[in-house]
């Protein structure tokens, strides 16, 4: 913030307090001026913020100005709404206090868009889960809902807030919002019944009418056409050129269904009713009872819900039906606001000074009492038990007789007649009694004098509802409508407190709730009253500067030291006008500002020395400061470029003479190599020592980052001469770790499916044409499924499990006729079958061998004893898995049985004494035929030419 101190007879100072007559009325408001000029909006009080609106859209809120005032230190950079957000938000988390932001200031001030950059901030900034982003959401949203029911556009504000409002965020522990809840209070209920000229109705009227589709409209009974309800034609301004309701409509029924209210269509029907009643007439019947004219609106106005037709609604009560959304609602009285704000005042200034007092006490600097105008008299004068004016205008109301408005203001001047603050006509010197009526009384309040009518106090401080009429509210079948009062309200029989002592009780709650936390203000000022940017109305500012309290808070922020700052923080910046700060200071902090505040001559007067902070007296101190800063800053400049070109040829120097020694390194590397190169044959010696060494780190790095990645991977480095026994080993024990490795992680399904693969390559591998092709192909447990097993065959076989089944033709010895076949075997033997007889079993131990050619078909031939009488002879079969079969066949008989590989022909056993002869050949596909002399002949493709 001292850097903008240089530039402050332009752009003014950005902290009121550094102001030099702060005393004065006048160079308050021509530094707002000066700084309003260059859309600079926002000054700080100490920790106050000023707003003033600017009426135009600024590019200051982006998210990038977000990050920038993003966990800053609150005077480091210059003031923002965004500045206050992140300081309250921190200091809540640090302190583990609650914290409240209070924005207050006059209709069009911009309070509603205060309120709604601090949530779009924490909404940005704060830690937001996936689960907690519905509740972020929910907390931006709100803020559309609330304008539709209640705002409206008035003579000075086209969105002014109708009801003050208080919400309150929670943050969980790591400082992610979870939740909050809002409270209205002082809702103008009577706006909707009428309106200024100029003004309008609640928004969201104009929104339904605008923006609803036309099937809602006509279910609801409302027409297109804001002219035709009494309550939207009052104020003769139904469209407005800066509002679009249409697009509010949208917008509005999006927020409500991101908040969660899903009583939508009760709530349109509360509001369609409001219309429905302002255009329903009364008139008096044949028996001078009230009775209902315009039945049409009665029909509508209905379907909120169930209606005790004993109890018809007299004109003034369809006001309730407008607090479906904000409950919390207290009786309109004009001094109310008045009295709000009196109290609020003395909150700000009690709790500014009790956080003045509390620094200076924590930094140890003696605290002196300041002395101020304690508004509590005036408060006092309000609600003071049994003699303030909110319990003599209680006891006028409920007094027997016939009591007044005039009756009340007499009570007024008998019991407060004596008081400073309070004055009548009958009261009032000559020159005042011209200003007061008769029918007056004034208030001096802190922020100025204000003549109040007594006509019609009583009958608004008695505009009570009914307890039939809330009854029937409560009984409704709407949602909604059934909880706008509490149930208690009804059944209590006491009289409800009157609408003065409602709002009394609800803002001395909301004073209670404020003073337990941790307090930070946003005071709003509007520059005009035309809503125009860049137009400084300065009558209008001085009104709003007198009420606000501002003079009145510098004034006391400026009762102590006008400035204070962190050590650190003072010394970074001011270090370069003392030698003995600059350029480091080594020692303590507090020592060094005391160094450097003696150097520049500061009288013992001007500042105090606290425990982390310099307090500063009086800003012409600073100024003078911050002058010999910016006089000082071209020697400063040139002494920097000076170490900088030395820093710069040093630097140079430095990298010059690594770049050297780099090089210097390189050639003696490179030399070592090459003649480590030239003696690599010979034994090791210093000349090739470097070389071999190389060598050997490289083989064993390249074994590192690329060693074999399974068992069937052969790759191996070349090693270099001098470990080439070693590479050996090396390769060994990598194939044992690797297979150890391997056979641990088998399944026993896999083990098995390996054992007989194995088998299989001992036998066919090199020697069976279609043997390649049959590696990748699983062995299967059985190629015959249960239900294609015959069950007399099952039966014979006993307790012989089949263990492997497979569809085959057998060739007859004679004749070579092919018939279809079962090859089923078991433990102990292997048998054929067809269909449900047992054609021929074969012993393994009785199996002398098995014949296969070398091709690619199919057949084998299983050779048994001639002298067995229980064998024909030998079998001839042909199926499409004969490696498989006979692969299975070798692993069942424990791999005795030869198995004989011939190339053109095999010779098998027909009867005793006689054999038979299969011829083989090579041809373009599979053939089997009957060949000369009784051979049978098979031609089959050759598959590895």
């Amino acid at each position: 913030m001292e850097s903008t101190l240089t530039a402050r007879d332009r752009v003014g100072v950005q902290d009121f307090v550094l102001l030099e007559n702060y005393t004065s009325e006048a160079a308050f408001i021509e530094n707002l001026r000066r700084r309003f000029g260059e859309n600079l909006i926002y000054t700080y009080i100490g920790s106050v913020l000023v707003s003033v609106n600017p009426n135009k859209n600024l590019e200051i809120y982006s998210k990038a100005h977000m990050e920038r005032y993003r966990g800053v230190s609150f005077y480091e950079i210059s003031p923002h709404i965004y500045a206050v957000s992140d300081n309250t938000y921190r200091a809540m988390r640090t302190e583990r206090r609650d914290h409240c932001i209070l924005i207050s200031g006059e209709s069009g001030a911009g309070k509603t868009e205060a309120s709604k950059k601090i949530l779009q901030y924490y909404a940005t900034t704060c830690p937001v889960t996936d689960n907690m982003s519905t509740l972020r959401d929910r907390l931006l949203q709100s803020n559309p809902v609330l304008e539709a029911f209640g705002n409206a556009k008035t003579l000075r504000n086209d969105n002014s807030s109708r009801f003050g409002k208080y919400m309150d965020v929670q943050f969980d522990f790591r400082g992610a919002p979870i939740g909050g809840h809002i409270l209205n209070y002082l809702l103008e209920k009577s706006r909707v019944v009428h309106q200024n000229h100029g003004e309008r109705n609640f928004h969201i009227f104009y929104q339904l009418l605008e923006g609803g589709e036309q099937d809602l409209l006509s279910k609801l009974g409302l027409e297109r056409n804001a002219q035709k309800y009494q309550y939207l034609v009052k104020g003769c301004c139904p469209r407005v050129s800066s509002i679009n309701d249409k697009n509010d409509w949208k917008t509005v029924r999006k927020a409500l269904t991101v908040i969660g209210f899903h009583e939508d269509e009760d709530l349109l029907n509360i509001i369609a009713s409001v219309l429905h009643l302002g255009n329903t007439q009364f008139g008096e019947g044949e028996n001078g009872e009230n009775q209902i004219t315009t039945e049409p609106q009665l029909k509508y106005v209905s379907k909120v819900g169930t209606m005790n037709e004993q109890y018809p609604p007299p004109p003034n009560t369809h006001t309730t039906h407008t607090h479906a959304l904000p409950r919390r609602v207290n009786r309109e009285l004009q001094f109310c606001i008045n009295y709000c704000n009196e109290k609020l005042q003395q909150l700000f200034i009690e709790l500014t000074l009790k956080s003045e007092q509390e620094e200076y006490e924590a930094e140890g600097i003696t605290w002196e009492l300041v002395k101020y105008f304690d508004n509590k008299i005036i408060c006092d004068l309000v609600e003071e038990k049994h003699k303030g004016l909110i319990s003599i205008l209680d006891e006028e109301c409920l007094r027997p007789g016939e009591p007044s408005d005039i009756s009340f203001l007499e009570k007024l001047e008998d019991t407060l007649g004596g008081h400073a603050h309070f004055v009548t006509h009958k009261l009032a010197n000559g020159k005042t009694r011209k200003v007061v009526s008769r029918e007056e009384f004034k208030l001096i309040h802190y922020a100025g004098e204000v003549n109040y009518s007594v006509n019609g106090f009583l009958d608004k401080n008695n505009d009570l509802l009914y307890r039939n009429l809330k009854e029937v509210i409560c009984q409704s079948d709407s949602q909604v409508l059934s909880q706008c009062f509490h149930r208690e309200e009804v059944t209590d029989q006491k009289r409800p407190e009157t609408a003065a002592t409602q709002f009394k009780n609800s803002l001395a709650k909301l004073i209670e709730i404020l003073r337990s936390k941790e307090p930070s203000y946003v005071r709003c000022i509007k520059p005009n009253d035309a809503k125009q940017s860049g137009r400084f109305d300065e009558a209008l500012v001085r009104h709003q500067v007198k009420y606000l309290g501002l003079m009145e808070n510098l004034r006391v922020r400026r009762a102590g030291f006008a400035y204070r700052r962190h050590y650190e923080t003072f010394l970074q910046r001011y270090k370069s006008l003392c030698p003995g700060t600059w350029p480091n200071w080594q020692g303590r902090l507090a020592d060094g500002v005391a160094t450097l505040v003696q150097h520049l001559g500061y009288h013992p007067e001007e500042y105090k020395l606290g425990k982390t902070k310099i307090f500063i007296r009086f800003p012409k101190t600073l100024f003078s400061t911050e002058d010999a800063l910016e006089a000082r800053r071209p020697a400063l400049g040139e002494t920097i470029l000076q170490a900088g070109e030395v820093i710069q040829s040093a630097w140079r120097g430095m990298k010059s003479r690594q770049r050297a020694r780099c090089r210097r390194h390189a050639v003696d590397i490179i030399r070592k190599f090459i003649k480590g190169f030239i003696y690599r044959r010979y034994e090791r010696c210093p000349e090739n020592e470097y070389f071999l060494d190389h060598q050997r780190f490289s083989f064993l790095m390249t074994l590192v980052r690329n060693p074999p990645k399974s068992v069937l991977d052969k790759s191996w480095p070349i090693p270099p001469p001098s470990l080439t026994e070693v590479s050996a080993h090396l390769c060994r024990l990598c194939m044992q770790n690797m297979m150890r490795a391997y056979c641990r992680r088998i399944q026993p399904e896999w083990k098995k499916q390996m054992e007989q693969k194995v088998v299989a390559s001992q036998i066919f591998k090199d020697q069976k044409d279609s043997y390649p092709q049959s590696v990748p192909k699983l062995f299967v447990a059985s190629r015959l499924n249960s239900e294609e097993f015959n069950l007399k065959v099952i039966q014979t076989l006993g307790n012989d499990k089949v263990k492997y089944g497979i569809a085959v033709t057998k060739y007859d010895r004679r004749g070579y006729k092919a018939r279809p076949r079962q090859l089923l075997l078991t433990s102990s033997f292997a048998m054929l079958v067809a269909e449900a007889k047992l054609k021929q079993r074969i012993d393994y131990a009785s199996l002398r061998s098995i014949s296969v050619s070398s091709l690619s078909d199919g057949f084998m031939v299983l050779h048994v004893p001639s002298e067995d009488n229980m064998q024909k002879s030998d079998v001839v079969l042909q199926c499409d898995h004969v490696i498989e079969v006979v692969t299975k066949l070798a692993t069942m008989a424990d791999k005795k049985i030869k198995v004989n590989m011939s190339q053109e022909r095999i010779k098998f056993a027909v009867a005793r004494g006689k054999e038979g002869v299969i011829d083989f050949t090579s041809g373009p596909e599979l053939k089997v035929a009957n060949g000369k002399k009784g051979h049978l002949l098979v031609t089959a493709p050759k598959l590895n030419p």
